[in-house]
């Protein structure tokens, strides 16, 4: 007994080293991809609180006041309202405002997402907190919120306007950390004139953007030693000008001198809150990046290092102030000892470049996720890391914000200017993620409402009073994230309710099935060899292109499968949970749904295994078909039912794929159907297209049991014949036009907005990855 609990001892030793070895190794990462932004504020948090009319209140009570506001700001928002509280409230690891988002739509029915069936309940109670069951409590403000279909919409137009403020922090971001960090060579060369500082800031950002190709991992690795020398460095600097200029600045972390402060500068105090506001920026970055981390690693990083080091580098700056209140402008470069000032420099200029790297990172999530809601118009993703699930690049985002930062940098050519804009851009954000939390708490948590608003009225009060100070800088360069925010609001509008409209017409003109069952199992028409993939939006029913495709060419292939690419909301989906088949109409027909489902953090690889994983998971669905019906419990109507086919279990499976052999030929299997002419069209078509030659090549075999039913043979053989055959997809190329009677803005949205959007996006095809060679396009207009 004793040699067994020393063993049990022994293991659970183990097993805690190795949690806190993997604690603090991601402890350590996060300082490159999530702090390098929060760490950079001390940049220009006092110079941006001093710029306006404080000035004339400089003396050392009032530089006390400043500290006491940026030392409780900081305490109460990000240690209080974000380590201790908003980090619990994640979506199975991940996190942001999207995550909020689609953890109440899991647990009340407040998506808009058109196309959302049972069975993606029946996956989103799989990410569903505790031991909560299906039947929860409902209550009556739930009910409320669920029977208003305006209260959702408004829903997610605030979850959509705090991701465009998160847009405007990606153009932001850069443009003030680097410009900030630039401008601490005019400290040492008094000759360099503004615009060779603003020139050099753009050289820097050309070369970060540049970069963004490579992927967040590389580059964030390399910097997190950077991060941790940074903020290590800054704080000691920070304790020496405490200890040389004013140790008694211990005293402003009473809250006392905060009262004092706005009885001393009234009006001006109130305004230099959208300055001081500042110091917290960044801090959303800990709970958006959480999906890449976790929670206690954050927490470990945030408590142990960021809090201890910029307090007291905010000290030391409070400190030096207090007996130097000419320096204000250059506060940080000023306080920095002589022997030290340029490497000191050097990190202040990598840090910058870290914490843009962060928010750039986060704006491709962000612009990911709306995307994956319908909310954006179609943009290429780049998954730039084989390991780390996540880490995206978007081409288009990358080159339009290099653009934007570039036009804020040159134009406004002022970190004070810059910084107004920026307040603004950061403490928005941080407003809707607390709205969106006092929800969580109820429909999530399920805690009492008073506690919600006590949350709400605590943080939103504290939050809205720096907002109300930010607004009042709008006309000295606020007005830029706002800007940003319409001209994206408006993108994400145009493309919802255009996609939206598009959905309901297919969904309103689909084909009846009593329509398909009349035309009989040739459906009417000349049936050719092969598998053909008709691609929908429908999860039900048959879409009107199929019709239209019909009526103008009467020839179809021998297996129809209808496939539905489609978002749900939870952050990933399973591979064993993506695939759902299903069967249209009777056997003899060989029709097939498949719907596959990406959660809205999930990237679409280019995966040239598809055909392959959809031709296995029919095969399943049919044999699991014939042993139900056998049982008397499948669904016989029409339709039948949806089942979810798992990929990743391969026995039992009466359909084996194996490795095909180049030299075999098509001989192997079944003989081609195909003529010698299309043979040889095909293999010229492969020779002139080499991603077709580098596809994975396989063949299929039906298994020779005796016992297989012949129904499910004979169905699988042609399902082989089929794919042997060649696979081609069929697309509808819709053109949406509104109709001659709608009113004058719902024809500009339409035909002007939503089509300009369309014709200047990627198209369908290619964000699907598929293929040109086996590409099918069947043009139709929708008049919605």
């Amino acid at each position: 007994m004793d040699q067994e609990g020393g063993m049990a001892s022994d293991n659970q030793r183990i097993h805690w080293k190795t949690y806190y070895k993997n604690l603090f190794l991601l402890a350590y990462q996060s300082f490159g991809v999530v702090y390098g932004d929060l760490s950079t504020s001390p940049l220009y948090v006092y110079r941006s609180a001093f710029s306006g009319k404080l000035r004339r209140h400089q003396d050392e009570e009032t530089i006390f006041g400043v500290f006491s506001l940026i030392f409780w700001t900081f305490t109460l928002i990000p240690l209080l309202k974000y380590v201790l509280i908003v980090l619990s409230a994640n979506d199975n690891g991940e996190g942001g405002p999207f995550a909020l988002y689609s953890l109440l739509c899991r647990h009340a029915k407040f998506s808009l997402l058109p196309n959302q069936q049972a069975a993606d309940e029946e996956l989103s109670t799989y990410y569903r907190h505790g031991q909560m069951s299906r039947n929860m409590i409902t209550s009556p403000l739930k009910r409320f919120l669920e029977k208003h279909k305006r209260l959702r919409t408004c829903l997610l137009l605030i979850v959509l306007f705090g991701a465009c403020m998160v847009i405007g922090d990606g153009v932001l971001t850069p443009a003030i950390s680097v410009l900030s960090s630039i401008s601490g060579l005019q400290v040492r060369a008094k000759k360099l004139h503004n615009a060779e500082v603003i020139i050099i800031a753009c050289i820097v950002l050309v070369g970060l953007f540049a970069l963004q190709h490579r992927g967040t991992q590389r580059v964030a690795f390399l910097f997190a030693p950077v991060v941790i020398i940074w903020l290590l460095c800054i704080g000691v600097i920070g304790l020496y000008n405490i200890v040389r200029w004013n140790p008694t600045i211990y005293h402003a972390l009473s809250p006392h001198y905060i009262i004092k402060f706005f009885r001393r500068t009234g009006k001006d105090g109130w305004i230099s809150l959208g300055g001081i506001l500042l110091c917290i920026t960044g801090t959303e970055a800990m709970f958006a990046d959480l999906g890449h981390f976790t929670d206690s690693s954050i927490k470990v990083a945030f408590v142990a290092v960021i809090y201890p080091c910029l307090v007291l580098q905010y000290m030391g700056q409070a400190a030096f102030l207090s007996k130097n209140f000419s320096d204000v402008p250059t506060s940080f470069y000023d306080s920095i000892p002589e022997p030290v000032f340029w490497p000191v420099f050097v990190l202040a200029t990598l840090a910058a470049i870290v914490a843009s790297q962060a928010i750039i990172s986060a704006t491709f999530s962000i612009v990911k996720q709306c995307h994956a809601l319908g909310c954006f118009p179609r943009v290429k993703v780049v998954h730039t890391s084989r390991w780390i699930y996540g880490q995206i690049y978007i081409p288009e985002i990358n080159w339009i914000l290099m653009v934007l930062c570039l036009a804020v940098t040159m134009g406004f050519r002022d970190t004070t200017v810059i910084g107004n804009a920026y307040g603004i851009a950061c403490i928005t954000v941080m407003f809707v993620t607390t709205c969106l939390m006092a929800l969580v708490i109820i429909f999530v948590w399920q805690r009492h409402v008073v506690l919600a608003l006590l949350f709400l009225i605590f943080f939103g009060s504290i939050e809205a009073v720096y907002l109300s100070s930010s607004i009042m800088k709008v006309p000295q360069g606020g007005w830029a994230p706002l800007v940003l925010s319409f001209v994206f609001m408006v993108i994400m509008y145009v493309w919802h309710y255009g996609t939206r409209r598009k959905y309901q017409f297919d969904l309103q003109n689909k084909v009846s099935m009593k329509w398909i069952l009349t035309l009989g199992p040739s459906l009417g028409i000349v049936r050719v060899p092969g598998i053909g993939l008709i691609y929908t939006e429908l999860v039900t029913g048959v879409p009107a292109i199929f019709s239209h495709f019909v009526t103008n060419l009467p020839a179809f292939h021998q297996v129809l499968v209808f496939v539905c690419v489609k978002s749900v909301p939870v952050p990933y989906v399973p591979m064993d949970e993506r695939y759902l088949i299903g069967r249209i109409g009777p056997r003899a027909y060989r029709m097939y749904r498949c719907i596959v489902r990406y959660g809205y953090k999930d990237v679409q690889r280019d995966d040239d295994n598809f055909e392959n994983q959809l031709v296995m998971s029919i095969a399943k669905f049919i044999q699991m078909e014939a042993e139900e019906t056998s049982s008397g419990s499948y669904d016989t109507s029409p339709e039948g039912r949806m089942a979810v086919i798992r990929t990743s279990e391969t026995s039992g499976s009466r359909l084996l794929m194996r490795e095909s052999d180049e030299n075999a030929g098509d001989s192997t299997i079944v003989r081609s159907s195909k003529s010698e002419t299309l043979r040889s069209l095909q293999s010229l078509y492969e020779q002139e297209s080499p991603s077709v030659n580098q596809r994975r090549r396989v063949r299929f075999e039906v298994s020779e049991e005796e016992s297989m039913d012949s129904q499910v043979r004979e169905e699988l053989m042609a399902l082989v014949e089929a794919k042997q055959a060649g696979v081609a997809y069929i697309m509808g190329h819709s053109y949406i036009k509104a109709r001659r009677t709608s009113s004058f803005l719902k024809k500009f949205v339409i035909n002007v907005a939503y089509s300009f959007l369309r014709k200047n996006c990627r198209g369908p095809a290619v964000a699907l990855n598929i293929p040109h060679i086996s590409l099918i396009e069947v043009g139709m207009i929708y008049y919605v």
